[in-house]
């Protein structure tokens, strides 16, 4: 199950009490102070981790609690501070804080091994020790140990990948990332098999590889939310480069033309914020790969769609994600791009 957004509910652990103590021994009627200071709450650090790619982990247990600070005792002994509790994530998790005023981001967690301290232990209060002055050398305080922090959090996964694989629903976008990649995402013939994003590696020759994500069929009006389209489109704000998947083939009963617009435009339409470096989506390297050539009975349809793009300067590449034929070409060209050896690409367009 892919789960790409949970909320939890994280708290620290509380400090431990400081002890209210005086030295008893015999022959010593009258020992100072020696209440020791509490332990230190646990700490909750949230942690990339490149063994999960997916948050459902969090899904079913919305609720972590670190261990509070021992408290302290006599003979100036310090409480046991308690032990952190680390979260693992998948890398490209970003983790907000859920506030009256709305979210507010506290980490994007972009490499292996990146953290952060999502809630921070309360100090363990001081001993009666730590008190004792000139003036008072038997004094009769001691302090209760802190509150750990309380948080609400929302971590949202936007996957890292390279390249994005874009299209209508039963194009043959899961078909194409199952041909070019170790990836094994279901496939049938039927609208919607893909129900959430899919990543594989694509490695070429001279120990050249990127990454590619297929996300799962767009409808109209996914800028919006229609189809969960808002969600997946999240997916594609990391990406450097989009394959638009067109299916050319007659028997599916598109139209090329408009589907090309459709996606353009709800790319164009997906809100994104400047602010964090993302720009819009319609604005970044694109190549369309015409799909389904195998079954293409009406080569007017290819040509109508590499006659409009060609005035776009969008490069067209005719392919068959089922015989692989045309693959190469295009795995090159996104490879330059990735690699920015070539941006935009702009090959010449097949006739």
């Amino acid at each position: 199950m892919f789960v790409d957004e949970v909320d939890i509910r994280i708290t620290a652990g509380h400090g431990g009490r400081g002890c209210l103590s005086f030295r008893r021994e015999k022959f010593v009627p009258r020992g100072g102070p020696d209440g020791g200071d509490g332990g230190c709450g646990g700490s909750i650090n949230i942690i990339a981790s490149p063994h999960h790619n997916t948050l459902v982990h969090y899904r079913f247990r919305p609720e972590f609690r670190a261990k509070r600070g021992a408290h302290g005792e006599g003979a100036n002994r310090i409480g046991r501070s308690g032990v952190d509790l680390d979260l693992e994530v998948p890398v490209g998790t970003i983790v907000y804080e859920l506030t009256e005023d709305g979210p507010v981001e506290l980490a994007d967690l972009t490499d292996v091994g990146q953290r952060v301290i999502a809630a921070k232990g309360g100090l363990g209060g001081r001993g009666n020790g730590k008190f004792a002055t000139s003036t008072n050398q038997a004094p009769r305080r001691a302090e209760p140990g802190l509150e750990g922090e309380d948080r609400q959090l929302r971590l949202r996964l936007k996957l890292l990948a390279d390249v994005g694989i874009v299209g209508f629903p039963n194009v043959g976008k899961s078909t194409l990332i199952a041909h070019i990649s170790a990836a094994r995402p279901k496939i049938a013939d039927y609208p919607f098999t893909t129900l959430s994003p899919n990543l594989g590696v694509v490695s070429l020759s001279d120990n050249r590889s990127f990454v590619v994500a297929d996300i799962p069929g767009l409808i109209e009006g996914a800028h919006t939310g229609h189809g969960l389209g808002h969600r997946f489109l999240s997916h594609l704000e990391r990406t450097k480069v989009l394959v638009h998947i067109i299916d050319v083939s007659s028997s599916s009963g598109r139209d090329p033309l408009h589907d090309y617009d459709a996606i353009r435009r709800e790319l164009a339409l997906y809100p994104t914020n400047s602010n964090d470096g993302v720009g819009p989506l319609d604005q970044r390297p694109q190549v369309v790969a015409a799909n389904k050539i195998d079954a293409l009975d009406e080569p007017s349809r290819l040509d109508r769609l590499s006659a409009m793009l060609r005035e776009q300067e969008v490069p067209v590449y005719p392919i068959s994600a089922v015989t692989g034929e045309g693959l190469q070409p295009l795995l090159e060209a996104l490879w330059q791009t990735v690699s920015g050896t070539s941006q935009p690409i702009l090959p010449a367009t097949p006739k």
